[in-house]
């Protein structure tokens, strides 16, 4: 078997520093409600949010979920080993994917490993979603997704990023400018007059990832995440310093390098391990916590 060419490190400095800003209103973090809990399977264990945001005018509700390529599946079944065949058969996991969906009523999604995009949109869009898809570059047939609802939401940005092209893998990341309606009568921006509707729309970058997995290659994850937040914090900027929320999968484990750097927007890369910024390799091979791709963020302005 051939050895891999190395590639060289994404980074071009030992630290990376992006303004990091707390705005009142403009909250997002991976929480849920008590009334959102109790729909879902009881088997989910649940971060619940310390902070009080009853003063929030309008909330939404964002779920990330990498819901596992049939491709990706078969080729590696080793990571599968002890999971039945018939539960990866695609014709079962999507209405399953669709009863989960349903039962957090949520406002956007953002999934990775989708390879079957056109079934997924066909079944959302009965649900009320609009979306928008970016395939992975190379020879895999999966990509990334971002669902909102068309009722509360309307697209005014979106665009993607192929890490391939600078020389960080076959990865990709989508973005895209959320504006929420004013017309939704969920939001109390239709009970503004027409002259404070225009001083108070209220808009959002939405960010989509699915990082690298190999776990030796922490460099690489470090320069897809690092981008994603360069290039979120610029548009953030050229759309009137909006809010940013991220989704998607890190493969990576909490307190890990690459989570520290998203947490303080700051990093100094001489005091890790390169190879090791996932956090990957330290996890025992039969713990499998960290492996899970679900988050449920709950956002309000």
């Amino acid at each position: 078997m051939p050895r891999r060419k190395r590639e060289n490190l994404p980074l071009e400095s030992s630290t990376g520093n992006y303004p990091s800003k707390r705005r009142k209103h403009s909250h997002f973090e991976s929480s849920s409600s008590n009334r959102l809990a109790s729909s879902s399977s009881s088997s989910r264990k649940w971060v619940f949010s310390s902070e009080d945001y009853s003063d929030c005018a309008d909330t939404i509700v964002v779920v990330s979920y990498n819901i596992l390529g049939v491709e990706n599946a078969s080729n590696h079944l080793d990571l599968y080993s002890n999971i039945p065949r018939r539960f990866l058969d695609w014709g079962r996991r999507k209405r399953l994917i669709l009863e989960e969906i349903d039962s957090y009523n949520a406002s956007i999604l953002c999934f990775q490993e989708v390879d079957h995009f056109d079934d997924l949109d066909d079944l959302f869009q009965n649900n009320g979603f609009k979306s928008v898809y970016k395939g992975r570059t190379g020879e895999a047939n999966d990509g990334c997704a971002i669902f909102w609802k068309d009722k509360l939401f309307s697209l005014l940005h979106q665009e993607d990023i192929e890490f391939q092209k600078f020389g960080m893998r076959h990865n990709v990341a989508q973005l895209c400018v959320l504006e929420v309606n004013n017309n939704n009568p969920e939001s109390d921006t239709c009970k503004l007059t027409a002259e404070e509707q225009s001083t108070k729309n209220k808009r959002f970058v939405i960010g989509n990832i699915h990082v690298l997995f190999n776990p030796n290659r922490g460099d690489i994850k470090l320069g897809q995440v690092r981008l994603l937040i360069d290039k979120a914090y610029k548009l953030s900027q050229e759309w009137g310093d909006i809010p940013v929320i991220l989704a998607g999968d890190l493969n990576s484990v909490p307190q890990s390098a690459i989570y520290k750097f998203l947490s303080s927007s700051k990093l100094d890369i001489q005091s890790h391990d390169r190879r090791n910024m996932s956090g990957q390799l330290e996890i025992r091979p039969n713990h499998r916590e960290f492996r899970s791709k679900y988050v449920m963020m709950l956002g309000c302005f």
